[in-house]
């Protein structure tokens, strides 16, 4: 069996991260038929369809996606050997997509602009989604993920320092509401939950096991809109402590619990941890994580 060529399954790479054959063109700087020609070639060779083609471009079968890990994997290497032979060993650049929860966005962009300011080749993609991404498909080089320690045996997970979480109200809430003295008295209140009985955070679990489900009038998908209805008065409701504090508009209806804190883990491939880039980032973000307000 022939072996597929390397321009061939870079352009598979290129296809499968864009999803369009044009934006693979623009990127490789080839003409768009020749993209749909390395395409038909590759899966020619390899004897399996590697794309679902439909009209809004592109998308990775199974076998596709295994493609995509090992292309992934072999860019950022050539990329590494490139920088050696050239004597740039120091030169950090290229893409870097960084995947996260979305509640911590505001403690993480401003790092992500800071690492630009001191690696101003590097192009930044950050992913907020409520979907894990496969760090083992080529989908992200970093995730900060949530919850238990991941135990994928081909990831490296580190500590970042968990966030506390405390139960507050508006003022607007509680003018309309009260303010509840004990949790004995929630069953008469109105709560902001996420929309999801499976939910990994610890808080939200403890709500949905301490207050009735009557007692949840809002619910959401989105950190973002659960924040907005805790600040427009929709009902009682989980927030990071240090956004909190902040806030003079809220009150605290109970304190941080060691047992709602949401332990955070830094997690790569172990394929690119070892990348200059990872690494160079991976130092800059811990190093940034040590003033958080958390």
């Amino acid at each position: 069996m022939a072996q597929p060529a390397w321009d061939e399954i870079r352009t598979a790479f290129q296809v499968a991260r864009l999803g369009t054959v044009s934006g693979a063109a623009e990127v490789l700087g080839v003409h768009h038929a020749t993209v749909i020609r390395h395409i038909d070639a590759l899966e020619k060779t390899l004897g399996t369809r590697l794309f679902q083609r439909h009209a809004r471009g592109y998308t990775p079968t199974e076998a596709g996606r295994d493609l995509l890990t090992v292309a992934q994997t072999t860019e950022e290497q050539f990329a590494q050997l490139s920088s050696r032979i050239k004597g740039q060993g120091e030169v950090v650049a290229g893409e870097l997509t960084v995947t996260s929860i979305a509640g911590i966005a505001d403690l993480l962009v401003p790092l992500l602009t800071e690492f630009q300011d001191l690696y101003p080749m590097v192009q930044v993609r950050f992913l907020t989604d409520m979907r894990v991404f496969r760090l083992d498909y080529g989908e992200a080089h970093v995730a900060i993920r949530a919850g238990a320690a991941p135990e994928e045996p081909d990831n490296v997970a580190q500590p970042l320092p968990p966030i506390r979480t405390g139960l507050y109200a508006s003022r607007d809430y509680i003018a309309r509401h009260g303010q509840p003295r004990d949790e004995s008295e929630f069953a008469n209140h109105r709560f902001v939950c996420v929309d999801s009985e499976t939910s990994r955070a610890p808080f939200y679990r403890w709500l949905r096991s301490t207050v009735p489900a009557s007692a949840i009038s809002f619910r959401g998908t989105e950190a973002a809109a659960l924040e907005e209805a805790l600040l427009r008065g929709a009902g009682i409701g989980f927030l990071a402590a240090y956004k909190a504090s902040a806030n003079p508009d809220l009150v605290e209806i109970l304190p941080p619990r060691q047992d709602w804190d949401a332990p955070l883990w830094i997690v790569t491939h172990v394929d690119l941890h070892r990348t200059r880039k990872v690494q160079a980032f991976l130092t800059h973000l811990k190093e940034a994580a040590k003033s958080w307000p958390v």
